[in-house]
């Protein structure tokens, strides 16, 4: 079984009720760590060994948070400034990720035909995501496609049920290795039920990208 590690990063959680129900809807599975930045570290007063250790004891990373400006909240983006440090995270001696697997799951206002060439951002949300890419790779992890909710504001609470219980069942499935990750790394963003049900596989076999 995979160890996940989600690191959640909300500002004005009590104003998300999507956010609200994607973690509660993860926080009791076993072998999921969620461990919420803002709440940590409400005066942004990083515990770098311990957060590079909570790192080490996972095997998949999760950068769970809102799209702010095409990018992190800015504590997360401290937390990667000063988290991944080089010789640790990077560099030639820094190997302490290598082979991990890194994710983001992330809510947006913006519906999803305004994440396109054509659309309103010009960009879709996985190159918008490059840098993030672009860290993880640097740090000898394996990048995996976004879990994308968009349109936050107009969503039903029927959709809202449905995006927490695809969350949850792909949180599963990664832990449990039943998802093939070499079909899900040619995918550009994760957003429906039916995507996810063509990652999954029911044996026990151990499949690697």
């Amino acid at each position: 079984m995979k160890r996940i590690l989600i690191l959640f990063a909300h500002p004005a959680l009590q104003k998300s009720r999507v956010n609200t129900h994607l973690i509660d809807g993860v926080i009791d599975l076993n072998g999921v760590t969620v461990h919420d930045l803002y709440e940590r570290y409400p005066a942004h007063d990083i515990d770098v060994r311990h957060e590079q250790a909570l790192l080490l004891e996972h095997d998949i990373i999760v950068f769970h948070h809102p799209f702010f400006w095409y990018s992190t909240p800015p504590l997360l983006k401290e937390w990667q400034d000063l988290v991944l440090e080089h010789g640790w995270a990077y560099g030639s001696a820094g190997t302490a990720l290598r082979g991990k697997l890194f994710m983001n799951a992330i809510s947006t206002g913006g519906r999803q035909e305004a994440y396109s060439t054509e659309g309103y951002n010009r960009f879709t949300i996985r190159q918008l995501l490059a840098p993030l890419e672009q860290t993880a790779r640097l740090c000898g992890m394996l990048y995996l496609p976004p879990f994308v909710v968009h349109g936050t504001h107009v969503v039903t609470p029927e959709a809202v049920l449905e995006h927490t219980r695809c969350y949850r069942t792909l949180l599963t499935a990664l832990r449990d290795e039943r998802i093939e990750l070499q079909h899900m790394r040619m995918l550009d963003t994760l957003k429906s039920p039916d995507i996810l049900h063509d990652l999954l596989h029911d044996d026990n076999e151990v499949r690697h990208a």
